[in-house]
């Protein structure tokens, strides 16, 4: 390239001092202005606009949402379909039911056995783990897991569930969405070859007629909703839910006390004034609560 010399002057050849120099200010004149713009459009507030509905924890997601889409998994892919269509990320969301019982929404379908709702999440960024995988008859992943951690087959699920009780949910056939039961049977037998994936809950026996004098309503503080209320779960299970609403499964150790649902730290103790129940108590790690019957 040909460089035109400047009449009546020395010719310039630009030194690399000199671009560099010339470079840096010249970008500086150019982007100094755009980022005292964008600066301003990004913290300038509008004005006259209302205060936007902002959710009490945010910026974690709203906890109705989270609650809802979990439940919602074990048996309503319409309703999972609305609320992680706009927000896929509840794909992935976990849910404490009460006293450290998590569950997450592919936990949900895996346990009742929906390969319709798990392969919806699971299509939506959701993470399977062995109790999904022993719902979907996957026996190579479920070996490969077991042989990698050894023991790992005793370990629970969401409410105490085992894994070889996934792998029998896995059993159940939802319209449109064919099971491959030689393949399903394959993984049961394994599991029960192993002989501790369905170690269960100690639950000692109890009529029926004794289970009646425990339901109720058992208040322990003030408000609305300070209290718990003891039901007859479809299992025809004792449970123990929030105020008005059914929870986890209550497992009999005998003399009025119980496990809650898959969380061992957790006992539930009724006492009686005579012949009646007249109070619960709850106990874990740091609190001990009583709750008396109204």
């Amino acid at each position: 390239m040909k460089i035109e010399s400047i009449p009546n002057s020395m010719p310039f050849t630009p030194s690399r001092r000199t671009f560099l120099n010339s470079s840096v200010f010249g970008l500086l004149a150019v982007s100094l202005p755009n980022i005292q713009y964008a600066n301003a459009a990004i913290y300038r507030q509008p004005t006259g606009l209302p205060t936007p509905d902002i959710p009490e924890n945010f910026p974690s997601l709203p906890d109705e949402s989270v609650r809802s889409v979990v439940g919602a998994s074990h048996s309503n892919l319409d309703r999972v379909r609305e609320l992680v269509e706009p927000r896929p990320e509840l794909a992935r969301a976990c849910w404490d039911w009460a006293f450290g019982d998590f569950e997450t929404a592919l936990g949900a379908a895996s346990h009742v056995g929906r390969r319709d709702i798990a392969a919806y999440l699971m299509g939506k960024g959701a993470r399977p783990n062995i109790f999904t995988y022993a719902m979907l008859g996957a026996l190579e992943a479920v070996r490969a897991m077991i042989e990698a951690t050894p023991g790992i087959q005793r370990v629970y699920g969401p409410h105490g569930i085992s894994l070889l009780s996934h792998a029998k949910a896995g059993m159940r056939e939802v319209e449109g969405v064919p099971v491959d039961t030689t393949r399903q049977q394959r993984l049961i037998d394994y599991l029960e070859a192993l002989g501790d994936a369905d170690p269960g809950w100690p639950d000692a026996p109890m009529g029926e007629a004794e289970k009646e004098k425990y339901l109720g309503d058992y208040k322990y503080g003030p408000g609305e909703a300070d209290g718990f209320s003891v039901r007859l779960n479809m299992r025809k299970m004792l449970s123990l839910g929030r105020l008005g609403a059914f929870g986890g499964g209550l497992y009999y150790r005998g003399n009025h006390a119980f496990v809650y649902n898959g969380t061992p730290s957790v006992t539930v103790t009724f006492q009686l004034e005579g012949e009646s129940v007249g109070s619960l108590t709850v106990e874990e790690p740091g609190l001990r609560l009583v709750a008396n019957r109204i």
